[in-house]
């Protein structure tokens, strides 16, 4: 996860309190996922919560590590929306270059077609080709947006799920800590909803 955070010292510092770093679970960082970042993200969520107790301390970790979730999922999510659009690509070619195509003909046609397909992914210049050729057939860039969203459609929603989830508990955690600091608040958040798995309901 590439984006720009706040340094340290760019922060009013929260530093965690040395008992409690024990509390927060090691990052499991995907390949290509930052610990700078994620430590940055930790360090910028501490610092605006500004954790008065223990209890607020276990509530802010939380919230850090469900920020960082969210952030992945939509990370995911886009690249999803990529991979599947090669996936649209492919379709699209199929319906102009395979019509008409004879049986023995069909294996080494589509062999071309995929090959098309990977040459716009990583060719700008046969990408710019085969959009101007989609699109004289009616395939334009709107056309092929559709065909991603039809393509992802059920995955995309289990990252809605995951994403409305996780946003929800972050809110939830983040109402407690406001609550923790009236006087006389009663918790709002039920047991079933401090599970951190993000599990879509």
């Amino acid at each position: 996860m590439n984006w720009p955070f706040p340094t340290t010292h760019q922060l009013t510092a929260t530093a965690l309190p040395v008992e409690f770093e024990a509390l927060v679970p090691p990052p499991l960082l995907l390949p290509g996922e930052s610990l700078e970042h994620y430590q940055a993200l930790r360090q910028a969520i501490f610092a605006d919560l500004a954790p008065r107790s223990a209890i607020e301390w276990l509530l802010a970790i939380d919230i850090a590590e469900l920020s960082w979730e969210i952030q992945r999922y939509r990370l995911l999510r886009h690249k999803l929306l990529e991979t599947h659009r090669q996936k649209a690509i492919e379709a699209a070619l199929r319906h102009i270059d395979m019509i008409g195509i004879v049986p023995q003909f069909e294996a080494e046609a589509e062999y071309y077609t995929l090959q098309n397909a990977l040459s716009w992914r990583t060719d700008p210049i046969a990408a710019t080709e085969i959009d101007t050729r989609l699109a004289r057939y009616g395939f334009d860039q709107e056309a092929i947006n559709a065909e991603v969203y039809v393509e992802t459609r059920e995955i995309f929603v289990l990252f809605e799920g995951l994403l409305n989830a996780a946003q929800t508990k972050r809110l939830l955690l983040m109402r407690e800590i406001k609550n923790h600091r009236s006087p006389g608040a009663k918790s709002t958040i039920r047991p079933e909803t401090l599970k951190i798995g993000t599990e879509a309901k």
